[in-house]
């Protein structure tokens, strides 16, 4: 059965656990070739339920392969070139999504405009408990390099993951409890093992995964580490840090050291299957917008999933899930303890599918999110806080001729409760309870042939989080002095979608149109204020801070988006044109300014050869410049960044190795993130990387 290591345990057993994994890896992948010599041709019985089941499970809890919400996934060969070192760079050119970047190692996903708490990052369809949403120098605790598939639900979720899903979803899925059998009743070994070096930040990095079991077990454990050096950029930049040059093209203070560990287990029946799984992540990182700034953050998650299928009655399966969280994120000002910030909670949540009826399927739930928060320390700009949040949601789609209707709801009841800081005395005490509803539906029509139409509306809610209702002090990463509004009321949103999809062959092309309108979006607006850290007017000397308040605005964010894949090439070698690109609009319809840290128009291609073992891609993406912005704003100049990747892949019996080298920013172009807060806050200290070539190799079983 899994267990938990702790602390210092946890990060001893990464660093004696990896080289252990490879040399066990190695000894495996040679006793099964030599076992493929003599064997008989039953060894292939072994078989990944991963590679059977592609159907995306984000915002389709019916699990249907035909979706309506626009969703889109990596996995594969295809996650393995463009894993970064943080969720955010990851997706960042899928179209659609951006990344709030705060240098190499902290950034969330950014979609349609929307970032923040708006966008739900998941584990496994369940919570990730930690504070990347309060700030944007806080990493999520997610590392790329475990990760199997990323699926992204563009638009609306709320309907199924609550409000902080207004704007989308990210959910990052490890297989670490596993709902079919890995193997057959004889049992058997596989595994997978990746290491990665250079790039523009000097990575060194690995992972490795083992998973044994029968048709009744299966027991999982991975781990990783990865450590970076100052990322290199085309550009000459002053730095203080104490032992660093004063001016290198170095980004000043973006290193890194990260590690992790899972274990997990399941038990498999004939109708179902009961799972448990643990893990920790720890990750050091300079905060690029101070020089002599670190973060130590450390995250500990246990898991439960289950499944009852084949049920009599009017339901005819059960899925729960449950997790319990524990996060603490500490500052060091240099060698000394800065702000600590801690956030622990459980969740909960319980699905019942409905056995069909007629033409009509649909699933029901509860969910229910219990958090804790605190910041302790000189930059604690938000109070000690609990949040409890339950709901009921209902799913239905109804099978037509012409494809498929969607419709449901979500009933949510949400409490806020600061309890202020005992160090502390000018945050405000007390709770708000918030009555969130949200309703959508939905639409794919079978246009005939390889054409298809979908349509989505929805109408969502959002609760404010904590510290929109209560901050009250100053937030390096905003460089402004933050102050919240208690009198503030759900966030309001309808939001439109309509996509034509067509697909022949290997040739497909999607495009999409979304307007979304908030009747009270809540923004963070200057008041025209000055403030010093601790609230009163600046000293003699001292920085002041603009002060800045959440408000509700009337806003709209309206865009598009387009992608697909043109076939020029198909005998022989193959050579296809990959296309993408997208545009977002976003004003504040009360002010009629730009709303801040929206993308440019961007767009790109990509050329991929394919013969034989071997695939070689150069791809060109383009930004434009970013004028659109609030008054007081700095513009972002538009760029262009060549990307080339080679693979070569090679099988021996049931082992598969995939070579790969990637050469990101070709041209070493100087570029700058129009969604990065940095780019106001700190200009010209934090451009995206320079050119890094990186290598790497991934072994399977």
């Amino acid at each position: 059965m899994p267990f938990t290591l702790r602390g210092g345990a946890a990060r001893a057993a990464v660093h004696s656990f990896a080289p252990l994994a490879l040399a066990a890896f190695a000894a495996t992948v040679s006793a099964q070739e030599a076992a493929d010599a003599s064997a008989t041709a039953d060894s292939s019985a072994v078989t990944r339920s991963r590679t059977l089941h592609e159907v995306t499970v984000t915002g389709n809890p019916l699990g249907g392969r035909e979706l309506i919400a626009p969703a889109t996934q990596l996995s594969g060969d295809e996650l393995t070139l463009k894993r970064q070192s943080t969720l955010g760079e990851t997706l960042d050119g899928t179209p659609g999504v951006s990344s709030t970047y705060f240098g190499p190692n902290a950034s969330r996903p950014v979609i349609r405009g929307l970032d923040g708490d708006r966008i739900r990052v998941l584990q496994n369809a369940g919570a990730s408990i930690d504070a990347s949403g309060l700030s944007f120098d806080h990493a999520v605790p997610i590392d790329p390099l475990v990760i199997e598939r990323i699926e992204v639900l563009r638009g609306p979720g709320a309907l199924l993951y609550g409000g902080s899903a207004v704007g989308g979803v990210v959910n990052t899925i490890d297989h670490r409890i596993h709902g079919e059998p890995l193997f057959d009743a004889a049992g058997g070994v596989s595994g997978r093992a990746e290491v990665r070096l250079g790039g523009a930040a000097q990575e060194r990095g690995g992972a490795a995964l083992l998973e044994t079991g029968t048709d009744r077990f299966s027991l999982h454990v991975d781990a990783f580490k990865r450590n970076t050096s100052d990322t290199r950029v085309p550009t000459d930049l002053a730095c203080s840090k104490p032992g660093s040059p004063a001016l290198a093209s170095r980004i000043c203070n973006s290193q890194s050291s990260s590690d992790g560990l899972a274990l997990g287990g399941t038990l498999l029946f004939d109708n179902g299957y009961l799972g448990l799984s643990t893990n920790s992540f720890s990750s050091r990182y300079g905060t690029v917008a101070e020089d002599d700034v670190s973060i130590d953050m450390r995250s500990r998650r246990t898991a439960l999933e289950g499944q009852w299928r084949n049920l009599p009655g009017p339901i005819a399966s059960i899925k729960l899930q449950a997790g319990h969280t524990d996060y603490q994120h500490t500052e060091f000002e240099g060698d000394e303890v800065g702000t600590v910030f801690r956030n622990r909670g459980n969740d909960l949540r319980i699905e019942a599918k409905q056995a069909t009826w007629g033409r009509l399927d649909g699933v029901v739930g509860l969910q229910t999110e219990n958090t804790r928060f605190s910041a302790d320390g000189e930059e604690a700009f938000a109070p000690r806080s609990r949040t409890r949040q339950q709901a009921l949601f209902a799913y239905e789609e109804l099978g037509m001729d012409w494809g498929k209707l969607s419709f449901g709801g979500r009933m949510e009841s949400v409490r806020v409760e600061s309890f202020g800081n005992p160090d502390v005395a000018r945050f405000a005490t007390g709770g708000v309870k918030f009555n969130p509803r949200s309703f959508a539906t939905g639409a794919l029509v079978k246009l005939g042939g390889p054409w298809s139409l979908t349509g989505n509306l929805a109408s969502s809610q959002r609760a404010p989080r904590d510290y929109e209702l209560f901050a009250n002090g100053p937030h390096v990463a905003t460089a402004a002095y933050e102050v919240g509004n208690p009198n503030l009321r759900e966030e309001k949103s309808t939001n439109l979608d309509a996509g034509l999809a067509w697909k022949s062959g290997a040739n497909r092309a999607e495009v999409s149109a979304f307007v979304n309108r908030f009747r009270n979006y809540i923004s963070l607006e200057a008041t025209g204020n000055v403030r010093g850290a601790d609230g009163g007017a600046p000293a003699p000397g001292e920085e002041a801070l603009a002060e800045y308040i959440y408000r509700p605005v009337r806003a709209r964010f309206r865009g598009l988006e387009a992608s697909g894949n043109w076939r020029l090439l198909d005998r022989g070698p193959t050579l296809d044109f990959e296309w993408r690109g997208d545009v977002v609009r976003a004003d504040n319809l009360d002010t009629g300014e730009p709303l801040p840290r929206i993308a440019p128009v961007r767009v790109g291609g990509t050329l991929v050869l394919g013969q034989g073992a071997w695939k070689a891609r150069l791809g060109v993406d383009r930004a434009a410049r970013q004028s659109r912005v609030p008054a007081g704003q700095l513009p972002t100049d538009g760029y262009t960044l060549v990307n080339a990747s080679l693979t070569y892949s090679a099988k021996a019996g049931p082992t598969h190795m995939l070579w790969f080298a990637r050469l990101d920013n070709l041209t070493d172009r100087l570029a700058y993130s129009a969604t990065s807060v940095l780019t106001q806050t700190v200009p010209g200290k934090v451009p995206l990387p320079g050119r890094g070539l990186q290598v790497g190799l991934q072994v399977s079983f």
